[in-house]
């Protein structure tokens, strides 16, 4: 394999040249290579993409940096032909900034006939339809999130007309080749240049590229080749989607005229608020709210989780703001393996209205030194809450 020269060596530039003088130079090199000055010269044509490649790195300020510092091996597929190399549309797109105005124009026109192409910056080569996309929300539970979920919605949306096959016409022989492109679906130009004469193509404006013409149009959908009916598409949720999230199903949006591409069907997400649970990424967390004489003496409390309930033992003297972790019991990580926790805050429920009895009860513990507070230290509350997600 030939060895790469070196980009400044290839248009004639020192290291430090300002992108003006890069400019320049791709300016001169551009012309004197240009295909069409240099027609069946193959080393005209690789000097030209030589010269295309160079300026591609050199005037791209981050890819230059890396070019100076790790040479044609830092490059990778951040620029030049690495890989597959630069289609002619790539390099041409370039043009409009050296050139500008009129000539830019003419460039990126010579470009839409080379090879075969309609390069318009970001259109795609062949003017196929394409239907529009559809957009949805769909609801799901903690439950559906835990495990996954088949939802099948029904939405309204533009179909093939059954009738005509999307044609749009009555019947087969109501379809006729365009008279104007001849069936082509493209039209060709010609225009000089101080390159000397350029022929371009653009899409055919009788029959917009498709090469046929109706002359008596189908009744039931007018001649547009679709109607508009239900239709129920089954959508797989993934296990550990989130609130908001968006996916596309592709080819189930409106259907295109002509036999196009169908667009797609957005989906987004609206997750439903648990009555007991609160979601914080694949983490669960419950808010556990003990009687007085179960934090003090201890117990065995009922913790709901997605799908069923877990028994948790709680120790005598728990203290409020405690935090159990519940090891795998939350969701599961969406394009991760691992499922996470489900975390149960604890608080105390204080009595407020007591009676006679209850009072004098309490009052005997008033003065006793296990009903004193053992840790009032700001220190003490924060290693707690540090705790809490060790």
């Amino acid at each position: 394999m030939a060895t790469k020269r070196d980009y400044y060596e290839v248009l004639e530039v020192s290291k430090s040249a300002t992108i003006e003088e890069i400019k320049r130079a791709y300016r001169k090199k551009a012309i004197k290579y240009h295909p069409d000055k240099n027609k069946g010269n193959k080393e005209a044509e690789e000097k030209f993409k030589e010269a295309a490649e160079a300026y591609e790195v050199l005037s791209d300020t981050q890819k230059r940096q890396r070019y100076d510092r790790f040479g044609h091996s830092g490059m990778g597929n951040a620029g030049g032909f690495s890989g597959g190399g630069m289609s002619m549309d790539d390099i041409f797109a370039n043009f409009g900034d050296i050139f500008g105005g009129h000539f830019g124009s003419a460039f990126r026109d010579f470009a839409s006939s080379f090879g075969g192409g309609f390069y318009d910056g970001s259109s795609s080569r062949r003017n196929v339809p394409r239907g529009s996309n559809l957009r949805v929300k769909v609801h799901v539970t903690l439950k559906d999130v835990a495990s996954g979920v088949e939802k099948k919605i029904k939405v309204n949306k533009l179909v093939t007309c059954s009738h005509c096959g999307g044609s749009g016409a009555k019947d087969s022989n109501c379809i006729k080749t365009c008279h104007t492109c001849n069936g082509s679906g493209v039209v060709t130009h010609t225009q000089r240049t101080f390159l000397g004469t350029m022929q371009t193509q653009s899409y055919c404006p009788t029959c917009n590229g498709s090469g046929k013409t109706i002359t008596d149009k189908c009744e039931h959908c007018g001649g547009e080749g679709l109607v508009r009916a239900e239709e129920i598409i089954p959508i797989n949720i993934p296990a550990g989607i989130e609130n908001n999230m968006q996916f596309t199903v592709r080819g189930k949006g409106n259907a295109a005229p002509n036999g196009g591409i169908p667009g797609d069907l957005l989906v987004l997400i609206e997750e439903e608020e648990h009555p007991e649970l609160i979601r914080d990424g694949s983490d669960l967390i419950y808010n556990l709210l003990l009687d007085l004489p179960t934090a003090v003496l201890g117990g065995t409390v009922e913790i709901p989780t997605v799908n069923s309930k877990v028994k948790v033992k709680i120790e005598k003297g728990t203290q409020p703001n405690k935090m159990l972790r519940l090891r795998n019991k939350g969701l599961p990580r969406l394009d991760s393996y691992g499922t996470g926790d489900l975390l149960v805050n604890i608080g105390v429920y204080i009595p407020e209205n007591l009676s006679n009895d209850e009072r004098k009860t309490f009052e005997q513990f008033h003065n006793s030194q296990n009903f004193q507070p053992k840790d009032n230290g700001t220190e003490g509350f924060f290693n707690k809450f540090k705790k809490m997600f060790d």
